[in-house]
């Protein structure tokens, strides 16, 4: 091959790559998102920030998720880096609803607008520099969860609750699960509430040591299906599942399951499917202009073995 030759192949090849290039996204392409939750691992929020890149993408925007993994200031940097490469919107799950006020501050400054699910951030200075928040109406799960409570246990005896003080929708589980026996003068009595970070391995680490100080508890309410799930099989293995009823929150697929097979009470459910498409929509509403609400809040339902009998989605394992 001649000089005149290589020369040509040279040009066609870097004409290519160009071209290549240029194709790489789409004509509709406007821009990316960055999402970060507190955990990828756990399906809730897998399954909510897959639904968000189908709705980003009708809109012509990428979605970029990242894991939290339960820690605060790794997720502040992944909000400091979506900053740092110019991301147009972020869709934020907080790892601690006041640490990430960190994040949201520097968002803020850039001109970044954060919209939160799920999990609110309490963060005094950037509470209100979010724009809009859709979540579960996570207050009144936990009156559901405190209204199976008593139902099942006949309104007597003592029970413990598997908490996770780090984050706002599970303080109002708690509070709505404590005011509902408070405001029907329940004779239940909380003797303990530890956390589990809403995991299943704590969940039942915690469970275990619940059941060596209080060996006659009659309840457990968890807060999420994961901690659920741990806490039975605690439960379990100490032979006490005659004895002890649990009642979780979210009806993942596995919590459906647990009702069915009827190691779970009740698993209060969550709509994360709305929770996803409605973060997306309050985005696009925004960027035209439109009025967003600062808050949209889903209602949660009772999920009990009645419900999990009949219910596809159980069998084909969705939310």
């Amino acid at each position: 091959m001649n000089r005149n030759s290589v020369v040509t192949w040279c040009v066609l090849g870097i004409a290519l790559a160009a071209l290549v290039s240029s194709c790489s996204k789409s004509p509709d392409y406007k821009g990316k998102i960055g999402v970060t939750c507190m955990d990828l691992t756990n399906p809730f929020f897998k399954l909510i920030a897959n639904v968000m890149q189908e709705e980003a993408a009708k809109y012509g925007y990428e979605v970029v998720a990242l894991s939290g993994e339960l820690d605060p200031a790794k997720q502040n940097n992944q909000l400091s880096d979506f900053v740092a490469q110019g991301y147009d919107a972020i869709f934020l799950n907080p790892v601690d609803s006041k640490a990430a006020g960190e994040g949201v501050k520097k968002a803020h400054e850039a001109g970044i607008p954060v919209f939160t699910y799920d999990v609110q951030v309490t963060d005094e200075k950037a509470k209100d520099l979010i724009v809009s928040h859709i979540g579960s109406d996570n207050y009144q799960g936990g009156l559901l969860a405190g209204e199976s409570m008593v139902k099942v246990t006949g309104d007597e005896g003592k029970v413990a609750i598997i908490t996770y003080p780090e984050v706002t929708s599970c303080i109002l589980r708690v509070n709505g699960f404590k005011d509902y026996l408070k405001e029907h003068n329940s004779k239940l009595v909380i003797v303990t509430e530890l956390s589990a970070k809403g995991n299943r391995s704590d969940g039942y680490t915690v469970a275990t040591d619940i059941l060596t100080a209080h060996p006659e508890i009659v309840g457990i309410f968890a807060i999420n299906d994961p901690s659920g799930l741990g806490a039975y099989a605690a439960v379990h293995k100490a032979g006490k599942a005659e004895q002890i009823t649990i009642v979780a929150f979210d009806a993942s697929p596995a919590g459906k399951q647990a009702v069915f097979e009827k190691k779970l009470y009740d698993s209060p459910q969550q709509f994360p499917r709305k929770m996803a498409v409605g973060t997306v929509e309050a985005f696009i509403k925004y960027l035209n202009g439109e009025k967003v609400p600062r808050k949209k809040i889903i209602p949660c339902a009772h999920y009990y073995y009645e419900d999990s009998v009949n219910d596809k989605s159980r069998v084909t394992e969705q939310w």
